[in-house]
């Protein structure tokens, strides 16, 4: 495992690069956020916000998804992987908001997990962006930059997360989350890392290090 000092200073070129690091889902409150998390999995981004663009602006609270209902909400998805299951898994988590939470997002992950089609990663991103909280959610960026660093060894999403929730310094964890993502998006990538241009390259040690 890495020494703290190390971790340290990774952390702070991330921070020189990018003081700021955003979510690049777009959203207009916690509910077209969460919409946005369900509807990125196994998906892009990019993809996802052209789909929503006209979506949130006829469907942005769980009672306006609900008049939309489900074919409604099939036609503005039909571009994005998965969306019938998707499509499925909205309208039941707009319903259960209505029903148990007033019609808003509830801000813990055991009742953001309740929801459908709602997992601990989904929950964990809606915590870290909308509420401002110090979490990790692991998705496959995450779960490679953590082993290709030596942050983690850990199998599992869970045990990724435990491990660097341990060893980050606690001011860096939130921002951690989004440097992770657009790192492992943009330099970092799984198949062809751009590790000439990396600017933690000194501190990687991975066997998929490719040569400058």
């Amino acid at each position: 495992m890495r020494k703290q000092s190390e971790i340290l200073e990774m952390m702070r070129v991330f921070e020189k690069l990018n003081e700021n690091p955003k979510c690049e889902l777009d959203y207009k409150n916690a509910y077209t956020l969460l919409v946005a998390v369900v509807l990125s999995a196994q998906s892009t981004d990019k993809g996802v916000n052209k789909a929503t663009k006209a979506l949130f602006e006829i469907a942005d609270t769980p009672q306006k998804m609900l008049e939309l209902g489900l074919e409604g909400l099939k036609s503005h998805i039909k571009t994005i992987g998965l969306y019938n299951n998707k499509a499925k898994n909205i309208i039941k988590l707009s319903e259960e908001l209505v029903q148990k939470y007033g019609g808003q997002v509830p801000q813990n992950r055991e009742d953001l997990e309740s929801l459908a089609g709602v997992g601990r990663k989904t929950a964990n991103v809606v915590l870290n962006v909308w509420f401002d909280e110090p979490t990790l959610a692991v998705d496959t960026h995450v779960f490679r930059i953590s082993h290709r660093l030596g942050l983690s060894e850990g199998k599992t999403p869970l045990e990724v997360e435990t491990d660097l929730m341990k060893v980050l310094p606690e001011k860096y964890v939130k921002k951690a989350n989004h440097w992770f993502v657009l790192f492992g998006r943009y330099t970092c990538k799984a198949l062809r890392p751009d590790c000439v241009n990396c600017p933690v390259k000194s501190y990687c040690k991975s066997g998929d290090k490719r040569a400058g």
